[in-house]
């Protein structure tokens, strides 16, 4: 049986406007990635600029797990998107941290990506600030991926709490909705996870591995 191939696209942000560190969600990408490893699938880290996925500072405060320490390294090297996508995937799988908010959310080369990702039905996943990085792509028509799709992501409610709602480009919650997506959430920092066909979205931090799980429920099904 051939691997199951999986991409996962990580921000190359290292601040927001200059004033406040941050990068990649250590345990969003961590979670996934040692669950895909565990599931036997091939892995392929890739962000818009290749090299290096800074990490959010904040999510380095706690001691972190000794399967976590090898995976900072991976993220030294990232692949470059634009190399990575000549290659074939069952899954596009984007995780959080506010970095994606400010070049994910605006790169061309992703939304095209997951604009043929989405008309082929194959499977994209995102959590927390990761579906930032949908807000851009649409169909072949103009109209958005999210449209009329049954989602979540990093509340409103959330982004006061963290203290960081003045600093983002914009309130995710209310980009999905203005753009037509269908939006749900449980209370602050709740596991909660939305599947709607080929579409996979996580709440926050703390829905890490359900994430994980859910994805590869869905690619093995």
């Amino acid at each position: 049986m051939r691997k199951k191939k999986v991409l996962m696209v990580v921000t190359n942000i290292d601040s927001m406007k200059g004033v406040h560190a941050t990068g990649l969600w250590l345990e969003e990408f961590a979670v996934p990635y040692i669950e895909f490893t565990n599931a036997g699938y091939e892995i392929t880290v890739a962000s818009p600029l290749g090299g290096k996925s800074p990490l959010d500072p904040n999510s380095l405060v706690e001691e972190i797990p000794a399967a976590w320490q090898s995976l900072k390294e991976i993220l030294e090297t990232t692949e470059n998107l634009s190399d990575a996508v000549k290659d074939e995937y069952q899954a596009l799988i984007i995780p959080g941290g506010h970095g994606p908010m400010f070049d994910l959310a605006t790169d061309d080369l992703l939304a095209s990506t997951l604009q043929d990702f989405m008309e082929k039905n194959k499977l994209i996943a995102a959590v927390c600030h990761g579906p930032a990085a949908l807000v851009r792509a649409a169909l072949a028509d103009g109209t958005s991926i999210l449209a009329g799709k049954k989602v979540t992501g990093f509340s409103n409610e959330e982004e006061v709490a963290v203290q960081l709602d003045k600093l983002v480009p914009f309130l995710l919650e209310d980009q999905l909705k203005k753009l037509g997506a269908s939006y749900s959430k449980k209370d602050m920092w709740q596991e909660y996870v939305v599947v709607d066909g080929n579409l996979i979205t996580g709440q926050n931090p703390q829905s890490s591995t359900l994430f994980a799980k859910t994805i590869i429920k869905e690619l093995n099904a």
